[in-house]
C-alpha cells in the first residue's frame, strides 16, 4: 500500500548559505507539504542520517539533495556511506553541485547516486531546477519511504 498523505522530508546537504536560502525559498512555493532540513558538512549529514546527537528526532528523509564540495567529509564520502548503509541505501540521492567534471559525474553514479544535476548560478534557473526535482521526485515517483 502506498501512503501519499504524510509530508515529504527532504535533507539538503549544502555548505553555501546562499544556496540553502534559495532552496528554502523554492520549496516554500511548493504545492507539496515539504519539511526541508539542512546540514552544512558531511559529518553533520551522517550524524543526521544516523540520528546521532543532536538529531535523535530527525525524520528519515524521503529525498536527499547533496552537494559534492563540502567541508569535513565531501559529498562523495557521504554518498558512499549512504549507499552502503542498509537503512539508508534506498533513499534517493540527487547530487546537486556546481561541478560538471566528468570524473565527478562518473564517481557519483559509481557510488549509486540516483541522478546528477549541475547547479545553475542563475537565480531563475536554480528555482526551475528545484521545481523540476520536486515535480519528478515528489509528484511522479513512488518513494521507498512512502510504501507502508
Amino acid at each position: 500500500m502506498v501512503n501519499k498523505t504524510k509530508a515529504h522530508n527532504i535533507l539538503l546537504i549544502e555548505d553555501n548559505p546562499g544556496d540553502v536560502r534559495l532552496t528554502q525559498e523554492a520549496f516554500r512555493e511548493s504545492k507539496n507539504d515539504i519539511k526541508l532540513d539542512a546540514v552544512t558538512d558531511g559529518i553533520e549529514a551522517i550524524k543526521y542520517l544516523r540520528k546521532e546527537p543532536p538529531y535523535e528526532s530527525a525524520p528519515l528523509p524521503d529525498l536527499i539533495l547533496l552537494d559534492l564540495n563540502l567541508p569535513k567529509w565531501d559529498g562523495r564520502e557521504v554518498l558512499g556511506v549512504i549507499k552502503s548503509d542498509e537503512t539508508l541505501k534506498r533513499t534517493p540521492v540527487v547530487v546537486l553541485t556546481t561541478s560538471n567534471a566528468g570524473v565527478d559525474i562518473l564517481k557519483s553514479y559509481d557510488l549509486h547516486a540516483n541522478c546528477f544535476i549541475n547547479k545553475p548560478i542563475d537565480f531563475d534557473k536554480f528555482f526551475e531546477i528545484i521545481h523540476k526535482i520536486e515535480d519528478f521526485w515528489l509528484s511522479t515517483t513512488i518513494l521507498p519511504t512512502k510504501v507502508s
